[in-house]
């Protein structure tokens, strides 16, 4: 899942990365926002939000919201710089590696939520879902060659109406030099993605209310396991044993 990029891929492979992550971040989502009040990932809302705040003269929470927006962009900033920095050197398992540095944060955002006073947990773990969302964003969406988001339920909604419509009008004949099945795999695609990310946000609030900000060790799990599950293969592939 995280070693083939762009067109190499197929729409199994995303459709693999994508209900993993997007139910990753749908459940620390859900779960940020019961703790806090406030959404990790949701950067539409959070910009409407911010504006809102804003034209009241509410500045205070309005710096928060502009800092969660700030946040989510350095985590998109931060994981692009990393995944070129391996493609400049070959590293062919760089997106696997930016995983394990997610999963590696998680666990340092994990700690620092149990480290700090309760009252300061909050924005903390805000802050930090922020980033690491943004984080987690980019290299879904760079592997993919922008087919998958994690994250962006609003333009995943947009491109199944869009990819439903076309579907449409291929089945009634309106559109004859149009093949059905791209349409079809990619309506697939980001059917699953934003049911994924709704069951994740479900599980995520049930798994919170039973065992807290433990969560974030939780999502960390997995993403270690994908992470080093790839990283293995690229090096058992790029150095093959010989067997007598």
């Amino acid at each position: 899942m995280l070693l083939r990029q762009g067109e190499a891929r197929d729409h199994e492979i995303d459709r693999q990365l994508a209900c993993i992550l997007a139910g990753i971040a749908g459940a620390l989502n859900t779960a940020a926002f019961h703790a806090a009040g406030f959404f990790s990932a949701n950067m539409t809302g959070n910009v409407s939000s911010l504006s809102d705040h804003a034209a009241l003269g509410q500045w205070w929470v309005s710096a928060f919201y502009f800092a969660i927006i700030v946040v989510f962009v350095f985590g998109s900033t931060t994981s692009t710089l990393l995944i070129n920095a391996g493609c400049r050197r070959t590293i062919r398992s760089i997106y696997a590696i930016t995983i394990l540095a997610e999963a590696v944060l998680m666990v340092v955002l994990g700690l620092a939520e149990w480290s700090i006073p309760s009252m300061d947990r909050g924005p903390v773990l805000i802050i930090g879902l922020s980033f690491l969302m943004g984080f987690q964003n980019a290299v879904v969406t760079r592997i993919s060659g922008a087919r998958v988001r994690a994250t962006h339920v609003s333009g995943m909604s947009t491109d199944i109406g869009i990819e439903f419509g076309m579907l449409l009008d291929i089945i009634r004949g309106r559109e004859p030099d149009v093949e059905l099945a791209p349409y079809s795999a990619k309506l697939r695609l980001h059917v699953q993605t934003v049911l994924s990310f709704l069951a994740g946000g479900v599980a995520g609030m049930v798994v919170y209310q039973a065992i807290g900000t433990r969560l974030l060790f939780a999502a960390a799990v997995l993403l270690f396991a994908m992470a080093i599950t790839s990283i293995i293969r690229a090096r058992t592939q790029s150095n093959p044993i010989s067997i007598p």
